[in-house]
């Protein structure tokens, strides 16, 4: 995939844009990743347009324990702006519970801008090589989460 261009893949009821500013293997790997998320994964509305989804950064908790999933997340998200969206995938069921009350948690705090949590979803797989031939190790389960940063105003 190009630099200069985004990569857009729609799915769900979402378009998802993967910035220039992922590696070219990081978006090959979002690419493979989304391909596994059911259509109806995000809350879909109907009668309104697509949402975009400008995936700014990715991160790759697979076969981290519980909490590193989600402090990956919270040094993440220091570098995505208020419309961006930042992807993340684990292996650690917990990792389920702790970043959708991160983001809850973000919502109700008086900061300048909230976690709207788009995606949260988990998807069945044997051996994740078939989405990233960099690993061999195996898992059942990958949680996906797509974290778009909003104005709380």
């Amino acid at each position: 995939m190009s630099a200069d261009t985004p990569s857009i893949i729609n799915r769900m009821s979402h378009a998802i844009s993967l910035s220039a500013n992922l590696s070219d293997t990081e978006q090959h790997n979002v690419g493979s990743l989304i391909e596994l998320l059911p259509a109806e994964c995000a809350d879909s509305k109907s009668g309104t347009e697509q949402t975009v989804l400008d995936i700014k950064a990715f991160v790759d908790g697979c076969g981290l324990a519980c909490p590193m999933p989600l402090l990956k997340t919270k040094v993440a998200l220091r570098g995505v702006s208020v419309g961006e969206s930042l992807y993340v995938v684990a292996t650690d069921p917990n990792s389920r519970a702790d970043i959708t009350a991160f983001c809850r948690q973000s919502q109700q705090a008086s900061a300048s801008s909230h976690l709207n949590l788009i995606v949260n979803a988990a998807t069945e797989i044997t051996e994740l090589s078939a989405v990233n031939s960099t690993s061999s190790q195996r898992f059942d389960t990958i949680y996906h989460f797509i974290i778009t940063k909003t104005d709380s105003n």
